[in-house]
């Protein structure tokens, strides 16, 4: 059985303009101990997931279907007060966008620290013990409670934020862009702790980005969102050797490398609205087997693509929605 399993997830934004569809039938599995990155551009949909997961969303959203299943329990429609009791920061924890943004400049780390345990019940005592501890764990001294976010650089903030989301012993950290904004050293090093973290405390791994490369280096397995939907997951390696769906041969295409022979393409076109998205498959209007082959008309630009399985080398099944394959 999965460690979590998320089963038809739609979750709308309503804005001045319309609705947009921003997580649109989405699903998936998490298996206990993996990476799953979760690779896509701007406004595929990657940071609503993360919301949809530890059920933190604004007021002009909507949850208009979906499941969720940790450890076999469906936790998505569970009462509000239960799953911040059981679920939130205990069983799914989350390093937000623009973490180093996420802490309030006049209060100390400590405070921000342990707020999360105290409205859960633990007491102040026990609470800023396990504060110290996950400072501790992440490489900060113990007395980085009593400082103000004004006196730690980028990359202890980073950290901070990231020994908040251990501190609790969780099963599963969802990080959501964690190493944008920082220098390529700084990066590197966030990088090689949470590998250290994972496997001292037992972690399984959401991981989003939009740097398909930067996946590479700690993803057991890949889903490439585009437009709200998922349009390939597979193991790491299946995704990188053989990506099947066209946006993911985009991606992967021009992911730079040092090989004087390849040439860098892009993706043409642009990323459709989420108020108005294209028929079928979203990606065709940007897909070049679309454009070149006459037996995707009517197809591509009329349904919903099914699954296909790729055969590969990872145990994860190699599925690509797309009508290629059929």
């Amino acid at each position: 059985m999965a460690l979590l399993e998320v089963r038809n997830a739609r979750l709308y934004y309503a804005t001045t303009k319309g609705v947009v569809k921003a997580l649109d039938g989405v699903s998936f599995e998490l298996n206990e101990g993996e990476t799953l990155a979760v690779v896509g551009e701007t406004g595929s949909g990657k940071s609503t997931l993360a919301k949809l997961l530890v059920r933190v969303w604004e007021r002009n959203v909507t949850l208009v279907d979906g499941e969720v299943h940790l450890e076999g329990r469906e936790v998505l429609h569970m009462p509000e007060e239960e799953f911040r009791r059981e679920i939130r920061w205990r069983k799914i924890a989350m390093v937000p966008q623009s973490s180093m943004n996420a802490l309030n400049p006049v209060i100390k780390i400590g405070d921000q620290m342990i707020e999360p345990l105290l409205l859960q019940g633990t007491s102040k005592e026990e609470a800023l013990k396990m504060a110290m501890d996950a400072l501790e764990a992440v490489g900060l001294p113990r007395d980085t409670v009593n400082r103000y976010p004004h006196q730690l650089s980028g990359g202890m903030k980073q950290r901070v934020i990231i020994a908040m989301s251990i501190m609790a012993h969780p099963r599963i950290v969802i990080l959501d862009e964690p190493t944008s904004a920082l220098d390529v050293i700084t990066q590197a090093n966030i990088m090689n702790l949470l590998k250290k973290l994972k496997w001292e405390f037992k972690l399984s791994y959401i991981f989003i980005t939009h740097d398909l490369a930067l996946a590479s280096e700690l993803a057991d397995a890949v889903t490439i969102m585009y437009a709200g939907k998922i349009v390939e997951i597979g193991g790491a390696e299946d995704i990188y050797q053989n990506p099947s769906h066209p946006y993911t041969q985009g991606l992967v295409s021009s992911v730079p490398t040092l090989r004087t022979d390849k040439t860098l393409s892009f993706i043409p076109g642009e990323v459709p609205s989420l108020i108005t998205p294209p028929p079928g498959c979203r990606f065709h209007p940007r897909c070049p087997f679309y454009r070149d082959r006459d037996y995707l008309k009517g197809l591509c630009d009329a349904k919903e693509p099914p699954n296909a399985e790729i055969e590969g080398k990872s145990l994860r099944r190699h599925l690509v929605y797309c009508w290629l394959y059929k």
